[in-house]
């Protein structure tokens, strides 16, 4: 079994001690991406709506630098500071998995890193 470490510039570097994804034939792990702006580390703002769409399009930028995308992903796990986002936040989710629709978990969390109000982690099968 070879793992390979995946990482792109196009999302925010790791702000510990651990990689943006992990590949292992077929399979792509993708750690939890804040709503981080990659260029800067800074959150896109403070609500869910910018943090979300920012969260998502750093998951995707990951999934592209292992030469898969949004299609392959099998399971998502969002984690939410405020359950009371949950509507908005699918919303902003069904942006970005319309037709595909990966099998899902989302739960509340006392506090993220940095502040964040959201995060977002996958698993895809890039065979």
């Amino acid at each position: 079994m070879e793992c390979k470490v995946i990482r792109t510039d196009k999302a925010p570097g790791a702000i510990g001690p651990y990689s943006q994804g992990i590949a292992v034939s077929p399979w792509l792990f993708v750690s939890g991406q804040l709503g981080m702006k990659p260029e800067t580390g800074d959150l896109a703002g403070q609500d869910i709506a910018s943090q979300a769409r920012q969260a998502l399009s750093n998951l995707q930028q990951i999934l592209l630098a292992a030469g898969c995308d949004l299609n392959h992903v099998v399971s998502v796990d969002v984690f939410l500071t405020d359950m009371g986002k949950f509507t908005e936040f699918n919303e902003i989710y069904q942006e970005y998995f319309s037709e595909h629709r990966p099998a899902r978990a989302v739960v509340e969390v006392s506090a993220l890193p940095k502040g964040a109000c959201v995060e977002i982690k996958c698993i895809a099968s890039c065979a």
